[in-house]
């Protein structure tokens, strides 16, 4: 525990190959631990506010679950290769100084899901508190609750890793074992034959179906950008295929917290459905719990809320130190933009009530960060997984030059795909009453913007990079992927070596 309760001193330049001991199980944990929440239970509750039966809501939630893990699995490898976040890491494939627009999704989505964790589960606290022990549920004991969660979520982050990862080694069991303990809770009236309101038949089904998947879909993906900042801990020589076990198994165990608010959510609909219609989940899932449950509730809240709070805001620090490497080291750049978000949950939530507008915005920052993902995983495969780790940290070192220049520091073939998926993905996003893009109705109704983003950007990247092959040194020993061509295998444009 001493261990843990170091302040880490590492930002995001390279880790020492002596320091580097975690393990594939540590990853599993932090992962778990971010999602196993509220905010992922009211996600499991999204097929039932759709309609959808009990049957159908399960096939759409592990449908898009297996599909999101499956992108997110090779995010979980750059931090073991590099030895540090995926921010810095995406140099290699966006330009040392192209790298700014991961630490800059990073942090939009960081700071927003941070925000969104403080309110749910201060929203449950004192739902549950109030039920349990009479606590007046209002502004005094929201804010109170929110500050509580704010605060201990920023010190355990300024601790930094070691410290983290002992929070999540206890976070994961207990949350776990809490959820499950709506077994008891809920076995005797849960009817798995719950019919829903739209059956296979009818045209709104699949509409209902497709957005439950995306939505399942959208949390693991919403991980892409952070993998790294808990995986650079994981020695180099560790087996990757372990690695990508460890995501693809902590995205099947979410399946506990989104099966927790499915099931929950058909008794709601079923015993109070005015909190349906008004999708009110929490709200209804307190409203027809046993009076045993409301402290498991309020458990889950405390618990759910440090450990997903926590793997949010560690990489903005990260993140923004990386931005400012001569002015902020991770520690400060922690507090800082801690202090800051804190201001924002407070302002956000009492002053311009923009909760739904934050939703709504980490919804946008997905659809912008997918396409990302999706050249940095097409760029590990065409590099053959091989990086020079030294040559991505000259923009952190304040230098120019390196194998990763490209044009300038930036790299115009991941650009050009990033760019364009990103801006027609925003385009058919469509959230009913909060934001529909101009292309939003063109699916009747359905939002198709994750795969539109994911596909538009594969497709885009592998024909720049066939069409304009990268300098034969950005590869390793064995040379480019069979997959770009012959042109780009024997192109042989020189890089520049790094210099101040």
């Amino acid at each position: 525990m001493s261990h843990s309760t170091r302040i880490e001193t590492f930002g995001v330049e390279q880790i020492p190959d002596t320091q580097r001991d975690a393990s594939p199980i540590d990853l599993f944990r932090l992962i778990f631990g971010g999602a196993n929440t509220f905010a992922t239970a009211v996600l499991g509750s999204f097929p039932v506010l759709f309609g959808l039966s009990f049957q159908a809501g399960v096939w759409a939630i592990v449908l898009g679950v297996t599909m999101g893990a499956l992108i997110l699995a090779p995010m979980g490898l750059f931090g073991a290769i590099n030895g540090t976040n995926n921010a810095v890491s995406s140099g290699a494939h966006f330009g040392v100084h192209g790298r700014i627009i991961g630490s800059f999704l990073s942090l939009l989505t960081a700071v927003a899901f941070f925000s969104l964790s403080v309110w749910s589960s201060g929203d449950a606290l004192v739902g549950g508190a109030q039920r349990l022990v009479g606590l007046p549920e209002n502004n005094t004991s929201l804010g109170l609750a929110y500050g509580l969660f704010a605060v201990l979520v920023l010190i355990v982050c300024i601790f930094g890793f070691r410290f983290m990862l002992w929070i999540n080694k206890v976070a994961v069991w207990a949350s776990s074992l809490l959820f499950l303990s709506g077994i008891l809770a809920f076995a005797g009236p849960f009817d798995p034959g719950y019919a829903g309101s739209v059956n296979l038949l009818q045209p709104g089904f699949w509409a209902a179906f497709t957005g439950s998947a995306l939505l399942a879909m959208s949390n693991p993906v919403s991980f892409g950008a952070f993998l790294g900042d808990w995986s650079r801990y994981i020695p180099r020589d560790t087996s990757r295929s372990h690695i990508m076990l460890a995501v693809l198994a902590a995205q099947a165990c979410t399946l506990i917290p989104f099966l927790f608010g499915l099931c929950t959510a058909t008794l709601v609909a079923t015993q109070a459905p005015q909190y349906i219609e008004s999708n009110n989940y929490v709200g209804g899932l307190l409203a027809i719990s046993p009076g045993w449950f409301f402290l498991p509730v309020c458990l889950i809240a405390v618990i759910g809320g440090l450990s997903t709070g926590t793997t949010a805001l560690y990489g903005t620090g990260l993140d923004m130190s990386s931005m400012f490497p001569r002015l902020l080291n991770r520690a400060a750049a922690t507090l800082l933009i801690g202090v800051a978000a804190i201001a924002f949950i407070f302002i956000g939530r009492f002053t311009f009530n923009l909760v739904q507008s934050v939703s709504t915005f980490a919804v946008l920052i997905i659809t912008c960060t997918s396409p990302w993902m999706v050249v940095m995983i097409l760029g590990l495969i065409s590099r053959r997984g091989f990086y020079h780790a030294d040559d991505l940290q000259v923009f952190t070192r304040g230098q120019r030059g390196g194998r990763y220049w490209f044009h300038h520091g930036w790299n115009w073939r991941g650009l050009g795909a990033w760019i364009p998926s990103a801006a027609v993905g925003l385009c058919f996003v469509n959230l009913p009453g909060q934001f529909v893009g101009p292309l939003g109705e063109l699916a009747a109704g359905i939002d198709i913007s994750l795969p539109i983003t994911l596909g538009l950007a594969a497709l885009l990247y592998l024909t720049l990079l066939r069409s304009f092959p990268e300098p034969v040194s950005v590869y390793g020993p064995k040379g480019a992927h069979p997959m770009l061509g012959r042109k780009a295998i024997s192109s042989a444009t020189p890089s520049a070596t790094a210099h101040s």
